[in-house]
């Protein structure tokens, strides 16, 4: 039986998707206008720059992104001709490739972040107060910890 969703969480869901989409949107015009690239590029390199040598394997960073080996390896491509990152063949596993940030990829997102971070505080933070904060960490956490 179909677990339709009630008026409140109908009303909700469309708020959800809706701040989602505006996020999302605002914070990938701001990067392409100040840095030249798009958001999941930007994210790609975050978790690149936090990572023990910066870098990871492929296959965890497609994980850690929540994508496709296929649509990370369109971006990792992208990110190569840009002299951010290159890929690094394992020693020990042929099957196993790494993504690593290069230098000038760091340097690309350390000159991103302020601008980002100002969008991200502008479009989000700016507009909440400091419960609704922590609600939406207590929701969002929520959400992730039960992905399976």
């Amino acid at each position: 039986m179909t677990r339709w969703l009630d008026d409140e969480e109908q009303r909700a869901w469309r708020a959800f998707m809706g701040a989602s989409q505006f996020i999302h949107e605002e914070l990938d015009r701001q990067l392409q206008r100040d840095s030249s690239m798009p958001h999941t590029y930007y994210i790609i390199l975050v978790k690149l720059s936090e990572a023990k040598d910066r870098r990871m394997r492929m296959s965890d960073l497609a994980t850690e992104l929540n994508s496709s080996q296929s649509r990370l390896s369109h971006a990792v491509s992208r990110l190569e001709e840009r002299g951010w990152v290159r890929r690094v063949p394992c020693a020990a596993d042929r099957r196993v490739s790494w993504a690593e940030l290069t230098d000038e990829g760091f340097a690309a997102l350390t000159a991103a972040a302020p601008g980002h971070a100002e969008a991200v505080r502008r479009v989000l933070f700016d507009r909440v107060d400091s419960e609704q904060v922590k609600r939406l960490m207590e929701i969002c956490s929520a959400v992730l910890d039960d992905r399976g």
